[in-house]
């Protein structure tokens, strides 16, 4: 396992400013885990003095290049992504790539999504001799499967394992990830977690009017999910976990929050429940923390920023015991963690919360105490020491 180990001196590393180069083929105001993480990631290495040239495909036709102090933003064609609203892919560019890092050389390239903007920049840093990472962020090749696409499960793991190897290194969320990546050959692997924003993710967003408009009174629970409504997030078992809980507690009400795919058919098929449709900021907030338990069945997350959200707005989880979940949520002392694909153990477990006041505000107590520790700035930190790592090491290789 070639896994890349701390060794840079931050006291002293942290007064040299790099020029980094982000390739993703999302970014806020795009909703997404993957757009908010960089989003993150971004601002926080400006904080760093990092001067930082963004190149992500154009969002809308009057998207154009923008020079704002440390913050370079390049616009590069793309086309929508099917079943995957307001998105789009960036089109290969490798030529226009070539010509802004000829003329001004980054000191790293961060390669944050696998499309062919991403396969674009793979490309050229191998041209040009440089510095470069990747972000494993999303399960392209699980997510095959749920969309009628079986059999090119396995050419998308070929295709996924050959672009990250070419990277000098690949950052992962979990040690988990790192582990099962490793064992199917993929090099240079290195754990950058994610953080959370606990002032906007917090209890004290919790509205009475809200949870009124639910038609949920304040001594009945009220049961949330968040994300996309699709195939992959496995959300029939969230339906039949909380039609089960419903039949121990008949005052819950199940939330859902996000937009899809599969919402119209849903919607269409459960009346009863309140589709909130995508919310974002504060609104956002407001939903997560007027709810008191989150049910997250999905198994296709690489790590799943909605639970450590969920966490920080502090309700009471039940996911299974991996990714995200995994790795921040004790068993029986701040949440509910299931053995994956154990569909009747996670009904039960949920349905055991529901009847226990006491556990779903011991859990919502011990959630938010865990993601209080999750600070972005920590994360960003270890982003900034595994690029120096990564610069410091490809120099050491051209002059030995």
């Amino acid at each position: 396992m070639n896994v890349a180990e701390p060794s840079i001196d931050r006291a002293a590393a942290q007064y040299d400013s790099l020029r980094v180069a982000v390739v993703t083929e999302t970014y806020p105001p795009e909703v997404n885990g993957v757009a908010m993480t960089m989003g993150r990631m971004v601002e926080g290495l400006i904080r760093l003095k990092h001067r930082i040239q963004l190149i992500r495909p154009r969002q809308r036709p009057d998207d154009l290049p923008t020079f704002d102090g440390p913050l370079d933003q390049v616009p590069m064609r793309g086309i929508p992504i099917p079943l995957y609203h307001g998105l789009r892919f960036g089109l290969p560019a490798a030529k226009e790539m070539v010509n802004l890092w000829s003329k001004q050389r980054p000191d790293i390239v961060h390669v944050a999504t696998e499309g062919p903007l991403g396969w674009s920049a793979m490309q050229v840093v191998r041209q040009l001799n440089l510095p470069c990472c990747a972000d494993f962020h999303t399960n392209f090749h699980s997510y095959s499967s749920h969309y009628g696409l079986g059999l090119l499960k396995r050419p998308i793991a070929r295709y996924l394992k050959s672009f990250h190897n070419r990277a000098d290194c690949t950052m992962v969320p979990t040690g988990e990830m790192l582990r099962e990546l490793a064992a199917n050959g993929y090099r240079g692997l290195r754990v950058v977690s994610r953080g959370v924003d606990t002032r906007l993710f917090n209890p004290s967003k919790r509205a009475p009017a809200l949870r009124f408009a639910w038609g949920v009174s304040q001594e009945h629970p009220a049961v949330v999910y968040v994300g996309r409504i699709a195939p992959e997030k496995n959300l029939q078992l969230v339906f039949d976990a909380f039609d089960a809980m419903r039949m121990r507690v008949p005052r819950a009400r199940l939330v859902l929050v996000g937009d899809g795919p599969q919402r119209a058919a849903y919607q269409k098929r459960h009346p009863e429940h309140i589709f909130a449709g995508m919310r974002i900021g504060e609104d956002l907030a407001a939903h997560y923390a007027s709810g008191d338990v989150f049910l997250f069945a999905s198994l296709t997350e690489t790590y799943g920023n909605v639970t450590t959200e969920a966490m920080a707005s502090g309700l009471a989880v039940v996911a299974y015991d991996y990714a995200a979940a995994r790795q921040h949520l004790h068993d029986g002392m701040t949440g509910v963690l299931v053995p994956p694909n154990d569909h009747a153990a996670f009904i039960a477990r949920a349905c055991a919360l529901i009847e226990n006041p006491a556990a779903i505000a011991a859990y919502r107590a011990g959630a938010r105490a865990t993601a209080e520790r999750l600070a972005w700035a920590d994360v960003v930190d270890s982003l900034d020491t595994a690029y120096r790592e990564i610069i410091a090491q490809r120099s050491a290789r051209i002059h030995t």
